[in-house]
């Protein structure tokens, strides 16, 4: 998110230890989720909590006074420049609180308030708050045809396809990421809003120095 300190001066933070879905569905990923199958459901089920967190996060923050600090146990900057910071809202923790109403999950890093974290993130998964809530219905049995139907030839568009590299470890892309403007110019499609910032100009052209 971005910040405005009292000098005028702006930032882009990261809130440190913690992790939201993704709210692009092609890069949710349950085996970071614990207890979330790699099914659809599963991958529904978490990219509408990454909505949820955002939306929640939105609603907290905007426009609101915040304090932030850093953590001398952990880096100050993560790998795409952003400032890594606990948030505090009226005395209030958020990183801690998106884990504990179950908006989040634990972040894989080194921190000194881990701990604390650890033990809001089990209290959530064990009490099924928020997107640890997850029950995948087991389908109803149909009856078996009694013809197959003749295969339907349908034209491939493959060769239209962009391959789009895998996020980087702390979801955030940037052009960097990219080998192709075409590769970026997908990313920037599949996410409304542009969060990584790739249409500096506000064009609808990602990465135009690429």
């Amino acid at each position: 998110m971005e910040i405005r300190f009292p000098n005028g001066e702006t930032d882009t933070i990261r809130l440190l230890g913690v992790d939201t879905p993704e709210t692009t569905l092609s890069r949710v990923t349950p085996s970071e989720f614990e207890g979330i199958p790699d099914t659809a459901a599963g991958r529904d089920h978490l990219f509408e909590w990454g909505e949820r967190a955002s939306r929640f996060a939105s609603d907290e923050l905007e426009g609101k006074t915040v304090r932030i600090e850093t953590d001398s146990e952990a880096d100050r900057h993560g790998s795409y420049g952003r400032l890594l910071v606990y948030l505090f809202i009226d005395g209030e923790n958020f990183n801690q609180r998106l884990l504990t109403d179950g908006y989040a999950r634990l972040y894989e890093s080194s921190f000194s308030k881990r701990a604390a974290f650890e033990t809001a993130e089990a209290n959530a998964q064990e009490n099924e708050v928020g997107l640890w809530d997850f029950e995948e219905l087991t389908p109803t049995p149909t009856s078996t045809p009694t013809s197959t139907p003749e295969p339907t030839e349908v034209p491939s568009d493959k060769g239209n396809e962009v391959n789009i590299p895998p996020p980087p470890s702390d979801g955030d892309y940037d052009c960097s990421s990219f080998d192709t403007q075409e590769q970026a110019q997908a990313v920037l499609e599949q996410t409304p809003g542009d969060p990584h910032r790739l249409d500096g100009d506000g064009d609808g052209i990602a990465c135009e120095s690429l």
